[in-house]
């Protein structure tokens, strides 16, 4: 890894944080993304996560087998899946003498000049201690408009444009772009997204909002502000430090300068 430091912001897919086959937070998958966290900031890095997980983390306290429609039940999932899922992070970071900080946003809270500065105040303070690791996320417990039509891609994109970060690394359930459904080779590098567009297809996964169009949207918000954003395979932890040094399996598309 660059020996230089880096501030990183790292997208959680709800898709990787659960087992596929059975609603409940998968423990292993959360022990691999914290220790790979836990490397990179042993090695200086800044590093913000921001994590979905907190309606699949409600579904398994409500005992639900899917995500319900109904507003009002995704915001009760959500309220009392956030402090589940953030017990998990705090318990597992511990391990690593970290410390979380969380963060929950609405749109507002990043679109209104005085809210938004207040955020990236905080931000920045928290960031200045090296055991600490933000942790972010939209408050679907009271906010309508993000259970309908948000996805915490655009939200990490946003994050690491108001915190001017290095790099955005979108982790999700798949290595990367495929050249086709038929074809699982993964496109390396990209330098402009209209080159890619015939390649992605638009599937969610059984707790996921955001599908591979999203997450271009995404990444256009961030390449356009000068931000390196690589797609990822979560399942794949271990590598997150190669992917970070310029190496890794993914998808690597190159910001605009």
């Amino acid at each position: 890894m660059s020996n230089r430091r880096k501030r990183i912001v790292v997208k959680f897919g709800s898709g990787i944080l659960t087992n596929p086959d059975r609603v409940s937070l998968d423990d292993a998958q959360f022990a691999a993304l914290t220790n790979a966290i836990a490397v990179l900031k042993r090695c200086g890095n800044e590093v913000i996560v921001v994590s979905s997980g907190a309606v699949a983390a409600g579904l398994m306290a409500f005992k639900l087998d899917s995500r319900p429609t109904d507003t009002s039940d995704l915001q009760a999932c959500a309220a009392v899946g956030q402090s589940r899922l953030m017990h998990f992070y705090e318990t597992l970071f511990r391990q690593h003498r970290l410390h979380v900080a969380q963060l929950l946003l609405t749109n507002e809270d990043i679109s209104a000049e005085n809210r938004r500065r207040n955020f990236e105040n905080t931000l920045e303070r928290l960031l200045r201690f090296d055991d600490v690791v933000p942790i972010i996320n939209e408050n679907d417990s009271v906010a309508i408009e993000e259970l309908k039509f948000g996805d915490n891609d655009t939200l990490s994109a946003r994050v690491a444009v108001l915190s001017k970060a290095d790099q955005l690394i979108l982790l999700t359930s798949v290595d990367g772009i495929q050249i086709s459904a038929d074809n699982n080779e993964i496109i390396r590098d990209v330098h402009d997204i209209a080159d890619v567009l015939c390649h992605v297809r638009d599937e969610t996964g059984h707790f996921s909002v955001g599908g591979m169009q999203t997450k271009l949207k995404a990444v256009e918000i961030a390449t356009s502000a000068g931000i390196e954003t690589l797609i990822a395979n979560g399942r794949r932890a271990e590598q997150l430090s190669e992917l970070v040094a310029g190496r890794g399996i993914c998808t690597r598309i190159h910001a605009r300068s």
